[in-house]
This record gives structure tokens, C-alpha cells and sequence, in this order.
């Protein structure tokens, strides 16, 4: 057996860590299964099973999109390793060191305003919702010309259980405030909690979705566990991360960029390779 040094292995032979995963994914789906009759239903399904020591859970079921599927995915490594979460740490690097204080358990999602059936939504239940097709893959481009394979379930879907009113013309967003959990909330960076918002017939688009994870695996810290938002065609800004509350509104909500540098952070935020960002 020839023993690598490290160095000495081109990036061109080492395997795919998707292609790498795929080769248990048929066992891990039979085992889930099979555990979820034996546990009494498909409500079982619902939890991820865990792949192993110092992994995160693996989710099961997934049901592929086309969404991206030509695209080449960026290397878990790099997705999780280089992030702006300026709650977790305002290096690039710093969200990864710091997510292990980031306990998600319990973890809830309030929902209010402008609907008919207002409501807190435990993040257990939020990942039970529609068994035959609630987590989806997606792989989309992400802040710093990442493309990601998102697992998440849309929005819109997620939305209309609340039954929004005539009057809700916008939903806003936000995050958790808990500077135990949140360090980086101690200093006085931002305006916390982090906000954000978006028309509700952006909210309802099918691309629009809530992400639980990623590579098909439970969502990291770093990357905004347990429950974040994404949206393919807005800046990263835009997709607001460790979500505890979801509320619908008739005026559009001031998001926390845009209150700081309004010249620079609309609302909308749609990407535009044709437009100039103001200081570059």
C-alpha cells in the first residue's frame, strides 16, 4: 500500500465527498425506513439519522430538483468554513471555531401578524411537514460564487399553513437573540436581532425556500442552523440566518442592513452583474 504525504495528492484524484457519500446512501434510506415502521408510522421518518462519529446527521428522505443540476457544487470544506455570520464571529473563518456554542435544541419558530391561524412551530415539526415531499435539494449560487446543495422545503409552502390575509404584503424575518449561544451579539456591530423581509409574492416563489441543510446533511452552525433562509437571486445578505420568528406584514419591514447603509443594502437587493456596487 503506497502511504501520501500530505501535498502530494493532486485535488483532481481525491473523491467527490458527494460522489464518496452516495455509496451508503441505499443503506442509510433502508435503515431509516425500516426504523420508521418499527417505531409506529412515517412520522419517524421525520428525524435524520446520524452517519457516524463527528459528522452531522445524515437526512433522509431527499427528493432531487433540477434546480442547478448543472452546476458544479463547491466543496463541503469550503461551504462550511467560509462564512459571514457575524453572530458566531466576524472573520470568515470564525463562524466554523465558534459554532459549537450554537445549541439548536429545543428550538422554535413563532409566526404572527397578518394571518388567520398565528402560531409557534417547533423546528422537529417544521422538518415533519409533508412526508412525501417536504425536504428538497437544491443547488444554488450563494454568497462568494459558492453553489450550494441546499436541503430545504419552500416558503411558500411553509407559509400558507398560516393562511396570510389580504393585508399581508410583506413577511419579516429574525434571528435569534442570545448572546450565550450568539456570542458575537455582545458587541454592538449591528442593530440585533438581525432582521430582514421580503414581498410576499417573493416569499411565495418556488425558488424561495427554508433550509435545514446542506450536502444532505443537517444544516452546520456556521451556515445558520437550524433554520435559515435562502434565496437564489437576492444577495446573501438577504438570506437570514438561525430563524426564531416569522411575521407578516402590511408595510414593508426595515431589514438590518438597510437601516445601517441604506445607500448600499436595499430592500430588494435582486442580483444585477450590471450594476456596480456604489464603493467598488
Amino acid at each position: 500500500m503506497r502511504i501520501y504525504r500530505p501535498g502530494q495528492i493532486r485535488p483532481s484524484e481525491i473523491t467527490d465527498r458527494e460522489v464518496w457519500l452516495k455509496r451508503r446512501q441505499l443503506i442509510k434510506a433502508g435503515m431509516a425506513v425500516g426504523a420508521g415502521l418499527m417505531l409506529g408510522g412515517a412520522n419517524s421518518l421525520a428525524s435524520a439519522v446520524y452517519s457516524g462519529p463527528g459528522r452531522n446527521p445524515r437526512i433522509v428522505p431527499l427528493k432531487e430538483t433540477d434546480y442547478g443540476e448543472d452546476l458544479e457544487p463547491t466543496r463541503y470544506k469550503s461551504i462550511t468554513t467560509y462564512n459571514n455570520f457575524y453572530e458566531l464571529g466576524y472573520g470568515k473563518r470564525a463562524p466554523a471555531e465558534n459554532a459549537d456554542v450554537l445549541k439548536t435544541s429545543p428550538w422554535s419558530i413563532e409566526v404572527s401578524g397578518e394571518c388567520a391561524r398565528p402560531g409557534g412551530m417547533d423546528i422537529e415539526d417544521v422538518l415533519k411537514l409533508d412526508q412525501e415531499e417536504r425536504i428538497y435539494r437544491f443547488r444554488c449560487v450563494e454568497a462568494w460564487a459558492m453553489v450550494v446543495p441546499w436541503v430545504g422545503l419552500p416558503l411558500g409552502k411553509f407559509l400558507r399553513r398560516f393562511e396570510p390575509t389580504s393585508k399581508a404584503k410583506y413577511v419579516e424575518f429574525k434571528t435569534l437573540y442570545d448572546p450565550e449561544r450568539l456570542p458575537g451579539q455582545a458587541r454592538k456591530v449591528l442593530d440585533w436581532p438581525y432582521r430582514e423581509g421580503l414581498r410576499i409574492d417573493e416569499a411565495m416563489h418556488p425558488l424561495a425556500f427554508l433550509a435545514t441543510g446542506l450536502y444532505g446533511e443537517v444544516l452546520p452552525g456556521q451556515n445558520g442552523a437550524p433554520l435559515r433562509l435562502v434565496i437564489p437571486w437576492k444577495y446573501g445578505f438577504k438570506s437570514i440566518k438561525s430563524i426564531v420568528s416569522i411575521r407578516f406584514t402590511e408595510k414593508q419591514p426595515r431589514n438590518t442592513w438597510n437601516r445601517i447603509a441604506g445607500d448600499e443594502y436595499g430592500f430588494y437587493a435582486n442580483v444585477n452583474p450590471k450594476v456596480s456596487h456604489p464603493r467598488w
